[in-house]
């Protein structure tokens, strides 16, 4: 669950801001509010197609979790960083 919030200290990211697409902020907003992390790979989606090619933040997006509120590529999407 650490690593959901924190990331990863040792490789920080570099997050474009043309990833926070209209689709990818809405997405990551209904998450964030309704704590239901379950569309995470729906989050990997739109970043991908927004251009993310980052690997670790794709690769969380599509992990098994556990995604809690506070989750470092949520937080990014959203700004919140």
């Amino acid at each position: 669950m650490l690593r959901d919030v924190f990331g990863n200290p040792f490789r920080p990211v570099t997050f474009s801001p043309s990833w926070r697409t209209s689709i990818a902020v809405a997405q990551g907003s209904k998450m964030y509010e309704s704590r239901n992390f379950s569309a995470m790979p729906i989050l990997a989606d739109a970043l991908q197609d927004a251009g993310c090619d980052r690997a670790d933040v794709l690769d969380h997006c599509r992990g098994p979790g556990p995604h809690v509120r506070g989750c470092w590529v949520v937080d990014l999407v959203l700004g919140k960083e």
